[in-house]
């Protein structure tokens, strides 16, 4: 049994420390997706005391079939089109993904960078989040769970509810765009046109990414590379914007939302320690 199993099991139980530890390690991943999807800090944090609150009050519906974050996230997700829906007319967002991303970044600087190495990483975060913004929800969601947050397609097909070619389809279009967006900087064509006889080669190269091409056709593209420099150069971008993906960091959970998470594990333990409210933290019966 892994340490996440036994800390499930043992909130089943009761243990309130145990409920704790589960999803504390929890909270800042699922704070990113909230903030990337939800792109106004207030309704991410709405998200994330939402998704905490919930997972506590239907622990007993998680069977462990899935990592702890894929349900999180799932649960998540659902409040983030719960929002999405609420909000679709209103002004907006003064306080967006880059600036979040900007603000974290600051909030945790790496000693070893020189000042102009920190301001061209707040750059290139900030530029990653107007690049997110900009994509659709439905692709925003499945770039964010696979690059930022390092699901497996599988695992976000099981979120999303879609088919896993489905996933990768989305994914593939997310990642070109948000490649063509960060290529001023850093590096790579921008051009939409391709010269003729150059393959589509970002598509190409996140499908090798998901080991969806053949050791053929990857052959032939390493070849085609070789002698074609603009090519070369798309994928050199296209690798360094998912390097910056997966190097977004991970926000400070509100004190609010963690004092409102403890309260509401206390509650429910008063109560599962009453004899007729037992069981709201035990798996149902089938």
């Amino acid at each position: 049994m892994s340490d996440e199993q036994r800390l499930v099991e043992a909130a089943r139980q009761g243990d309130a420390a145990a409920l704790e530890s589960l999803l504390a390690g929890q909270q800042s991943r699922v704070f990113r997706f909230a903030l990337k999807m939800c792109r106004l800090r207030e309704d991410a944090e709405e998200v994330l005391q939402d998704t905490l609150l919930a997972a506590v009050r239907t622990l007993g519906q998680y069977r462990g079939d899935a990592a702890l974050s894929t349900w999180l996230y799932t649960i998540a997700r659902s409040f983030c089109i719960k929002r999405r829906r609420r909000t679709k007319f209103a002004p907006t967002a003064l306080v967006s993904l880059d600036s979040e991303d900007a603000r974290a970044a600051r909030e945790a600087p790496d000693p070893r960078r020189g000042p102009d190495e920190a301001l061209a990483e707040r750059q290139t975060t900030a530029a990653l989040g107007r690049a997110m913004d900009a994509l659709a929800p439905a692709y925003r969601e499945v770039l964010v769970l696979r690059d930022v947050e390092g699901l497996r397609a599988a695992e976000v097909a099981e979120v999303t509810g879609l088919s896993v070619d489905a996933v990768k389809s989305r994914l593939h279009r997310a990642r070109t765009s948000v490649r063509r967006a960060m290529a001023p900087l850093l590096g790579g064509k921008v051009g939409l046109h391709r010269p003729r006889g150059c393959p589509d080669v970002a598509t190409l190269f996140s499908r090798h990414l998901e080991g969806d091409i053949s050791p053929a056709v990857c052959a032939r593209m390493e070849r085609h590379l070789a002698g074609c420099q603009r090519c070369e150069g798309i994928c050199a971008s296209l690798r360094a914007t998912l390097r910056v993906c997966s190097a977004v960091p991970a926000p400070r959970v509100p004190a609010s939302v963690k004092h409102a998470l403890k309260k509401e594990i206390r509650s429910l333990l008063s109560q599962h320690a009453n004899p007729r409210a037992r069981g709201r933290l035990s798996p149902r019966e089938e």
